[in-house]
């Protein structure tokens, strides 16, 4: 289906359905219809289980992934959607009850089988990521499964976004995502990859105007207004080396890297539309690239 007959992103109205020429939700799907459909990209959403702020659920990457990769699957044919990994590798936030974490390592391993697993079936996945702590797991495994010769891809939620002053930055819808070190699921792990050289003064690293904009617009009875309060907002380069040291909590007693003040639904819904493009213009590079013919 090209994509002038597909609806347009951000549609979400066939994105549940199991059958047809609509992007299949795995979950609901029961086996025959998957194995007489159309096959040619499996989609996972990737998320965490992290605070998010006094303000924000600790799903919040989660959900953002999901959203996203919903409205921009919707109408596609021959491309499934799985069930979300809702918990990534989110040390850097262990000081803070409720967030869970199986580290950098254990996200490789369930990658990797993950991969291996749905190339039986798909002929090429692609992880829609939206946690920057889970970057590290993801390119190991992307790259222990590629040299196996398989076709796996990720796309991480990041969106274009002007500062008060009004220059131009890059931060990950999710989180600004910085140099990690390997961990497990019981140490403190730092987040990485996301790399803003054109800004000095990124601070909508989490938690923020960004993330708190985009879950009003999904959520809104999820989001505690009252508890919105500015967290850390320095540069991310000022409080870096004590970021990779000692942690989130060290560097903001409340868990912000940002402020949300001022944060609205209707902005949210436009960086949702930015990020949905953006999966919708890969989306379309994966699948008219030529993908191999699914497994028999």
């Amino acid at each position: 289906m090209s994509a002038a007959h597909r609806p347009a992103p951000g549609n979400t109205a066939s994105a549940n359905t199991p059958l047809g020429n609509t992007a299949p939700t795995l979950a609901t799907a029961r086996w025959p219809e998957v194995e007489q459909g159309p096959r040619r990209l499996l989609v996972v959403p990737l998320g965490s289980l992290e605070q998010h702020g006094p303000h924000l659920p600790l799903d919040t990457d989660t959900r953002i992934a999901v959203a996203v990769t919903a409205r921009a699957c919707a109408g596609r044919t021959g491309v499934g959607v799985a069930p979300p990994i809702a918990i990534g590798a989110s040390g850097e936030h262990a000081d803070f009850p409720g967030t869970l974490s199986i580290g950098t390592e254990a996200l490789t391993h369930v990658l990797v089988e993950l991969g291996r697993h749905a190339s039986l079936y798909w002929p090429a996945m692609l992880l829609v990521n939206g946690h920057g702590g889970n970057v590290p797991a993801i390119n190991d495994a992307l790259k222990l499964l590629r040299e196996e010769g398989r076709q796996c891809h990720v796309w991480h939620a990041a969106i274009r976004s002007g500062p008060p002053a009004g220059a131009d930055m890059e931060v990950a819808a999710q989180e600004m995502e910085f140099p990690a070190r390997r961990a497990n699921a019981t140490r403190r792990e730092t987040p990485a990859a996301v790399r803003d050289t054109r800004s000095p003064f990124v601070v909508d690293a989490h938690a923020g105007r960004v993330e708190t904009s985009i879950m009003l617009a999904l959520a809104p009875n999820d989001v505690r207004l009252e508890a919105a309060v500015p967290g850390e907002t320095r540069p991310i380069t000022a409080i870096m080396a004590e970021l990779r040291a000692h942690g989130t909590r060290r560097v903001s007693p409340n868990g912000v890297l940002g402020d949300p003040t001022g944060s609205s639904a209707a902005e949210g819904e436009q960086l949702l539309m930015q990020l949905t493009a953006a999966l919708d213009k890969k989306l379309t590079t994966l699948t008219t690239q030529g993908l191999p013919p699914r497994p028999s």
